[in-house]
This record gives structure tokens, sequence and C-alpha cells, in this order.
């Protein structure tokens, strides 16, 4: 061997010019496919700067938009039996849940709080549909009469802002029943004269749709929520017609009379500040 074979040659380690980024860091707009600093739309309150599209909001960030000042309580809801049916399919409902809740660090799809809008008293629900697709159950149910019965005694506004794929059907017909108890709860505001308000939210679909959601006294909607019963595709199939343009999305439904006002997440404070101060005068 010579002194050229036992040269030892300098080793050169690996550049990692990628720095670790993290999976939230961007976002793309599903509406006109911008690449978005995810930070760039919080600043916005998750709505797109470029098509104004409105992504799904986060609950505790829509309690801060609507109460004054930021300023509310989030009330302690009933328990409930959980998985009443013992339900499995690929996976046991109870594992469902529990995944649900270290995703949301939420108990389940809904949250209540109550505050000042305003000025004027309310009680507010806001739906995750980051929690099982925002679907309702006994939990819901029982967290939405709690809700009304609630508003009865500060004689306040009930507001409503559903974000939902239906009913649950880890729960079978108790979850169905949901939709008659919330019906019920709703109709005794209506006896007290007590405004009840319905923000559409994307998407508001199945049997939330089919009850409490469609009963509001002012029902508005944010921009692009697609609202409706059944899917689009699913309609399609049954009737063998095309649908026409926009089918259940909110533009669509305000022109057909289904609903009031289409109204910017910016702007929505404002308008529930306006509709408070005719309703509880």
């Amino acid at each position: 061997m010579n002194w050229i074979t036992n040269l030892t040659r300098p080793t050169v380690k690996k550049v990692n010019i990628h720095a670790d980024i993290p999976d939230n860091f961007w976002d793309r707009c599903p509406e006109c496919g911008a690449m978005l600093f995810h930070e760039e739309i919080t600043r916005t309150d998750y709505v797109c700067p470029r098509c104004n599209h409105h992504f799904r909001l986060p609950p505790l960030r829509r309690l801060e938009m609507i109460f004054d000042n930021q300023e509310y309580t989030l009330v302690q809801l009933p328990k409930v039996k959980e998985d009443p049916l013992h339900f499995s399919d690929l996976k046991k409902y109870t594992d469902r849940l529990k995944e649900a809740r270290k995703k949301t660090k939420s108990d389940d799809a809904i949250l209540v709080a109550h505050g000042k809008i305003g000025g004027k008293p309310a009680v507010v629900g806001v739906f995750n549909f980051g929690f099982m697709g925002g679907s309702m159950g006994t939990y819901v149910g029982e967290a939405i009469v709690t809700a009304a019965q609630l508003a009865l005694l500060q004689e306040a506004a009930l507001i409503l802002i559903p974000a939902s794929g239906g009913a649950r059907m880890q729960e079978g017909m108790l979850s169905l029943m949901q939709m008659a108890r919330t019906t019920v709860a709703v109709k005794r505001l209506k006896k007290k004269k007590l405004p009840y308000i319905v923000i559409l939210t994307d998407p508001t679909t199945g049997g939330v749709t089919a009850s409490f959601a469609m009963l509001g006294d002012v029902t508005l909607a944010e921009p692009g929520s697609v609202i409706g019963f059944a899917g689009a595709r699913v309609i399609e199939q049954t009737i063998r017609q095309k649908l026409p343009p926009n089918f259940q999305k909110a533009d669509y439904l305000l022109e057909h009379g289904m609903i009031d006002q289409v109204v910017a997440r910016k702007d929505l404070r404002k308008k529930l500040i306006q509709i408070l101060d005719l309703l509880l005068k």
C-alpha cells in the first residue's frame, strides 16, 4: 500500500438545508388553492385574504369574537352515559371518543357559554366540527336543552352555531331522539318570546338541519357554507338529474328564501348586536 491509498479522505457531514417545518405552518385554501401561512389566516380570523373563503373557526375563537370584550363564562354541561349501545364498527365507540377528546381537548362536539353581546344577555352554543364531524348525540342534545333552559332563566337570547354532519350513528335511535328534544327546547323559548338566532356554518347537514338549525327566528349563514339535509351526490343519484350550480351553498339558500342573510365573519358581531337591539328592546 502506498501513501495515496493510506490517505484518509475528509468526511463531509450531510447538511440538511430544510429546517423542520411544523405540519400546520402552511394551509391551502380549498377555494382558490392559494398556499397561506397559518399565522396569516389566524390574523384574518380564518378567512382567506385572497378569495374570502371562510375556513372552519375554532369554537373558543368564535366565542371571543361574539361576546363583549371577549368575556364569557363556559357552562358546565350535564354528563351523559357514554356508549349506551356498546357500539363498535372498525373501532369501538369509546375509542373514537377518546381520540376525539385528545385531538380537540373538548368533552364533545359543542361548547355552551353565556355573557353579553352589545350589552344584551345571550347564551351561545358553538359546535366543533373537529369532534367526530360535529355529530349530534345525547351529549349535544343535552347541551342544547341546557342552553335553552339557561336562556329562559336569564331572559336571554339563545344563539346556536352549528357545524355538523348530522346525527351520530354510533348512538342510533338515541341520537335521532335529540332532534325532537332540541325542537321542544326551542319552542319553549318562543313561548316566552325570547329570541332564538341560528348562524349556519360550513357544513350544516343531516339531522341537525332537520331539527333546531332551521327553526331560528332569524337565520344567518357564513359565506360559502354548505347547508342541507342529504348530500348533493345522494340527491342527484336519487332524482337522476343534475343539480343547479352552488346547490346547498349559503347564497343559493338565500335566493330561495331558506335563510335571512349571508353575513361575513368580520361583520357577524355587529349584525348580532343589531338584531338583539331589535328583539330584546
